[in-house]
């Protein structure tokens, strides 16, 4: 018998005081069995740092990625189904990369293994023209911190100051001082 998804409720309050963003999210987050924990905070935290501001060219939403390898783990398609913007967690390869770059106006990676850096080190030559790539990395140890926090029925606050994400539940806060290795903005 396969295993089915477990699913989270997240009750999220954005402060963005880089870019003045504020809002509130409700979202119902399925995982899969072979997921951590810790990929799915890194998948909400993603969808929170990267959901516009209003739904006029679309809204973001999660994806497949842990059924379907050529699935993103959330996306976003304008009103006529054009993909602006792919993201994906962890460390993809160079062909998935460069497919990705001709298929959609953004693409953004979260990275949140102790061998980011190496990796990226390894394909960043490869990138110089690409100005659609935005590549991130959350220190190992932060990410595991903020697995920590996970519960069925989570009531975040997000406040993002300085690039510098603090995530709390509770009583309980994890900094998260993410590196931007690609990319403008």
């Amino acid at each position: 018998m396969a295993l089915k998804a477990i699913i989270y409720k997240a009750k999220v309050s954005l402060s963005d005081l880089d870019r003045n963003v504020y809002a509130d999210h409700e979202l119902t987050i399925a995982r899969h069995p072979s997921e951590t924990e810790e990929r799915m905070m890194i998948r909400l935290l993603a969808f929170v740092l990267n959901a516009p501001e209003n739904n006029d060219l679309g809204k973001l939403e999660f994806g497949k990625d842990m059924w379907e390898a050529d699935e993103p783990a959330l996306s976003q398609h304008d009103l006529t189904g054009l993909l602006m913007h792919w993201i994906e967690l962890g460390q993809p390869d160079e062909k998935k990369l460069v497919r990705l770059c001709g298929r959609s106006k953004k693409v953004s990676v979260y990275s949140f293994a102790n061998t980011a850096a190496t990796w990226w080190a390894g394909l960043a030559g490869k990138f110089t023209r690409v100005n659609n790539l935005h590549v991130w990395q959350i220190p190992a140890a932060e990410s595991q911190e903020l697995a920590k926090l996970v519960d069925r029925s989570m009531d975040l606050t997000i406040t993002l100051q300085e690039g510098v994400l603090f995530v709390g539940e509770g009583d309980r806060t994890v900094e998260i001082r993410m590196a931007k290795l690609c990319g403008g903005e």
